[in-house]
């Protein structure tokens, strides 16, 4: 799999899906930024129920223990650690997917019936839940649905769900600061005009040495 290059790419996409958008346009601004636990700090034009929204759903517990650890394998096979940028998990991915299928609850029921498939298959497979598997063999499971043009018949409600799930795992880490290292993001800065380049001034039938006095 052409994790982290391809990934790359996704996450600047992301910010522009419709995941992406909803979650930026619902009551909970802080949704796509990092989710720890609010500080206290107010951030400029955020309402104090926005806040209340937030701090609740914060307290709110979706994933059991068993399906955040499959949700964290699965995030790190998707963006793993390497010699430049941490796994996702150490960017807080799993957590921003647990805020985020309760600030969105659409995404409840695929995220739980994918990881439910997920453990059927394994177990199928593996005589084991995919996240007790080894590396090896998850990685052969992941392979089989991580495309969706290729899966085998049967194996089509796999390959929706890791669609989302690295949608999701995309967004979260390239949304985290970490992330935003990762793509070495340095926004807006002052353009420094050094005047036309003579190679072009050239082709349009001008000397640069005269044009520019």
């Amino acid at each position: 799999m052409n994790r982290r290059e391809s990934l790359r790419a996704l996450g600047l996409m992301a910010a522009g899906t419709g995941l992406f958008a909803s979650a930026c346009n619902s009551k909970d601004t802080k949704g796509t930024a990092s989710l720890s636990e609010n500080s206290g700090e107010r951030l400029p034009g955020i309402q104090d129920f926005e806040y209340e929204r937030t701090s609740s759903l914060y307290k709110e517990t979706f994933f059991t223990e068993h399906e955040l650890a499959t949700i964290t394998v699965l995030a790190d096979i998707i963006i793993p650690k390497d010699a430049q940028s941490p796994a996702a998990s150490e960017a807080g991915v799993p957590a921003f997917i647990e805020f985020i299928v309760k600030d969105l609850p659409d995404y409840k029921t695929p995220m739980r019936g994918g990881l439910k498939w997920l453990d059927i298959q394994s177990n199928k497979q593996f005589k084991k839940p995919f996240k007790d598997c080894p590396n090896e063999q998850q990685i052969k499971l992941v392979e089989a649905i991580a495309y969706p043009d290729e899966v085998a018949p049967g194996m089509e409600q796999g390959a929706a769900f890791f669609t989302l799930m690295r949608d999701l795992t995309a967004s979260g880490y390239y949304t985290s600061e970490v992330g935003i290292k990762d793509l070495a993001y340095a926004g807006n800065r002052p353009g420094n005009w050094t005047g036309v380049p003579a190679d072009i001034l050239k082709e349009h039938g001008f000397d640069p040495i005269n044009f520019m006095g």
